[in-house]
């Protein structure tokens, strides 16, 4: 049986504004409604495989503490979820998680959208693969 690591350590956190830039600036997104992955393929070696991000504008939430939940959720989602992506992907990238959703969403919805926003990323990084 394969081990999953669960958890979700600083240093695999997107925190540095270079990086936000750039991948705002050069990154390729894919979309599964209220998601948005952004994502970028990072050529110089990183010390770990994703730095991933979430966020949720203040435009849909003007409430800190709805946008604050909806975040943990999702980086919550994303920590339980990761191995899809470490275990099926090669390479270096970086990730950024929006929920454009109006609705505050539960745990189940946040889940079920996770898993489909990574499948699409998998598919479409196989899918570079093959060409």
């Amino acid at each position: 049986m394969e081990k999953h690591n669960f958890t979700f350590p600083r240093k695999e956190k997107l925190k540095s504004k270079k990086l936000i830039e750039q991948l705002f600036k050069e990154g390729k997104h894919l979309s599964s409604f209220p998601y948005k992955l952004i994502y970028l393929k990072m050529d110089e070696p990183m010390e770990v495989r994703f730095k991933t991000g979430v966020a949720v504008p203040k435009k849909n939430f003007k409430s800190a503490v709805k946008r604050n939940r909806i975040k943990r959720l999702l980086r919550e989602t994303y920590r339980l979820n990761k191995h899809l992506v470490f275990n099926n992907s090669e390479g270096n990238f970086t990730f950024l998680i929006l929920y454009l959703g109006k609705d505050m969403p539960t745990y189940k919805q946040v889940e079920k959208g996770m898993l489909a926003i990574l499948q699409k990323f998998l598919n479409k990084i196989d899918n570079a693969k093959v060409d």
